[in-house]
């Protein structure tokens, strides 16, 4: 079983930035992708970021490429998302999520479906 705890989010000015990470516990984090997601009120979660399990390949939804960025350190079990240029319309539930169906995977993994294992999300909320 792997256990994911996401923190780092709260309240912030727009343009302001954050910096969530999601730690990990159980399992072979080292040879997981993992991804962040994100839900606003009423909407479907959303992919925002993936990573590779070497943290050699990322890729960003478009609607936050050039002010997010993943990155993970193993050695840490800890993936982190760092965001700029916050918007109003950020805020939302964010959720780290590891994909060990496809350990040493190939590609990038930009579905929820790819995900098993999921954290409880961390709140963003960005005030204009």
């Amino acid at each position: 079983q792997v256990q994911l705890v996401e923190s780092g989010g709260g309240l912030v000015q727009a343009g302001g930035s954050l910096r969530l990470s999601c730690a990990a516990s159980g399992g072979t984090f080292s040879s997981y992708a993992m991804g962040w997601f994100r839900q606003a009120p009423g909407k479907e979660r959303e992919f925002a970021a993936t990573i590779s399990w070497s943290g050699g390949s990322v890729a960003y939804s478009d609607s936050v490429k050039g002010r997010f960025t993943i990155s993970r350190d193993n050695a840490r079990k800890t993936v982190y998302l760092q965001i700029n240029s916050l918007k109003p319309e950020d805020t939302a539930v964010y959720y780290c999520a590891a994909n060990s169906r496809n350990m040493y995977g190939r590609r990038l993994y930009t579905g929820p479906e790819d995900y098993n294992y999921w954290g409880q999300g961390t709140q963003v909320t960005v005030s204009s």
